[in-house]
């Protein structure tokens, strides 16, 4: 592997962590940020992530590992999740339920994130220009993720400086992802297939089970569901144009 692909992939990780670390800022900057324009932000974070799940990482798991893998690797994504959350089981005050909804989001984000390096590492490998295209199409989904991490634990009263470094966190598997990419170039497509299954049913879980039930009670209005259908369609457009 030559220094000007290692030099372009490190270029392309640093573009991944910024789409998510502009998501958290633009969190952070709304110094008092009202219920409605939270409830609304999750919402909408919540249709993007489903459409991304729907539309382009579970047909790829499908095409790369078949249905019934697909299926069997979905299923343990929420088994492990749901085992997640009942450890996590917080108290059952406001700031710690916030606190939890951010917890299982950036679960959620993470194991989607390092799915999605592996498969820039793979572009670069097969061509630069297939690398430099994954690592756009990354740094604009983890726009809204470092949102939909940023909202709740700006609810919950967490400070500036922990939620960007919490957000870093979540950002950092589709790096490392990309680096494993490079070098196990090679690697099977099933075990690709299997990864992006296990992350589709994490996502699922966590945008029913805590993204939209949250997000309904921030904000019960019809802005909220308008958001979250925005949200799909934006996320429609994104895996079919972008």
């Amino acid at each position: 592997m030559n220094s000007k692909i290692v030099l372009i992939i490190i270029f392309s990780g640093v573009i991944a962590l910024i789409g998510t670390m502009i998501g958290a800022f633009l969190g952070v900057l709304i110094k008092k940020p009202s219920r409605k324009f939270l409830g609304n932000i999750i919402g909408f974070a919540s249709g993007l992530m489903l459409s991304i799940v729907v539309f382009e990482l579970i047909p790829e798991a499908t095409e790369k590992t078949g249905l019934l893998g697909t299926l069997l690797f979905l299923s343990l994504g929420i088994i492990i999740v749901v085992i997640i959350d009942k450890i996590s089981n917080l108290s059952g005050n406001a700031n710690s339920q916030y606190t939890k909804v951010a917890f299982m989001v950036a679960v959620g984000i993470m194991l989607h994130n390092f799915p999605e390096g592996l498969i820039m590492g793979f572009g670069f490998v097969n061509g630069e220009n297939l690398g430099l295209k994954m690592s756009m199409i990354i740094a604009i989904h983890d726009v809204p993720e470092g949102l939909a991490v940023a909202a709740p634990l700006m609810l919950s009263g967490t400070k500036s400086g922990k939620i960007l470094f919490y957000a870093f966190l979540t950002a950092l598997p589709t790096a490392v992802g990309a680096w494993i990419g490079m070098y196990i170039g090679s690697i099977s497509v099933n075990i690709l297939g299997s990864s992006l299954a296990f992350a589709s049913g994490v996502m699922l879980y966590v945008i029913y089970g805590e993204m939209l039930p949250q997000s309904k009670k921030l904000w019960p209005g019809i802005t909220n569901t308008l958001g979250i259908l925005l949200g799909i369609i934006v996320g429609l457009i994104m895996t079919n144009v972008i």
